[in-house]
């Protein structure tokens, strides 16, 4: 059997958060449509922009967290420290994203080539991203959390749970965009958004298992007990 390398968990946290954020900025320079996932935060972004110029994409994905933070602890029935650190990821998320959008704008869009390369690219390292954070003891953001969460509550696959989350994502894209901009104004949403939205889920599953065969994840440093108490294995993997 062939030896699989070691990654450590610490490193899969890191790399997470940069795809996540670069995957996020792609999706943008591409205007097909914003990730269901981030899609709702984009939309307030862009409305609330129109009065408070400061407020960046990266300043409304931590807020819109925040807001996802207290829906899970009404849904789980608690409040755990995990998801105080999971909205600082969120925070750091939010910080490199406005980097990436500022540095992937001086990239040449080449047209409808170019949009469709942007992303097809965005989509598939957006699914690198979310796989690597599930496998990282380090709080991701509040949009893996609450899909771990969910999972480990009902015992489903973690594919159908993630599809279900993005699905009732966009759902809730369309009607901020309709309420922000007009009925049947679809700001942020387009066929970019659905593709995404039926993909990412198995995407995730295959990837997650892809990164199984190729590494051994193993914790660098003695911290797995500060942020998860409560334990929970990344076997929950092997069930998408």
């Amino acid at each position: 059997m062939r030896r699989r390398h070691i990654f450590f968990t610490e490193f899969a946290y890191i790399a997470g958060i940069l795809l996540l954020a670069l995957a996020t900025a792609f999706l943008q320079k591409a205007n097909f449509g914003m990730s269901m996932v981030v899609a709702p935060a984009y939309i307030l972004h862009l409305k609330i922009s129109e009065y408070l110029p400061f407020f960046t994409f990266g300043m409304a994905e931590y807020c819109f967290q925040g807001l996802l933070i207290v829906l899970l602890s009404v849904i789980m029935r608690k409040f755990s420290v995990g998801y105080l650190f999971s909205f600082i990821t969120a925070v750091l998320y939010g910080t490199v994203l406005d980097a990436c959008v500022l540095l992937v704008g001086y990239l040449p869009l080449g047209g409808i080539v170019g949009r469709i390369a942007f992303f097809i690219s965005g989509m598939l390292i957006c699914c690198l991203g979310v796989a690597f954070l599930f496998h990282t003891y380090i709080p991701s953001e509040v949009y893996e959390l609450f899909v771990i969460e969910l999972t480990e509550r009902t015992r489903a696959p973690l594919a159908l749970v993630k599809t279900l989350y993005d699905c009732s994502s966009c759902f809730l894209a369309v009607v901020l965009s309709f309420a922000c901009f007009g009925m049947w104004h679809y700001e942020g949403i387009g066929w970019g958004t659905i593709i995404c939205a039926v993909c990412n889920g198995f995407i995730i599953g295959k990837m997650g298992k892809a990164l199984e065969r190729l590494f051994s994840f193993k914790d660098a440093l003695p911290l797995r007990r500060v942020f998860s108490p409560s334990p929970f294995t990344n076997d929950i993997l092997y069930l998408a």
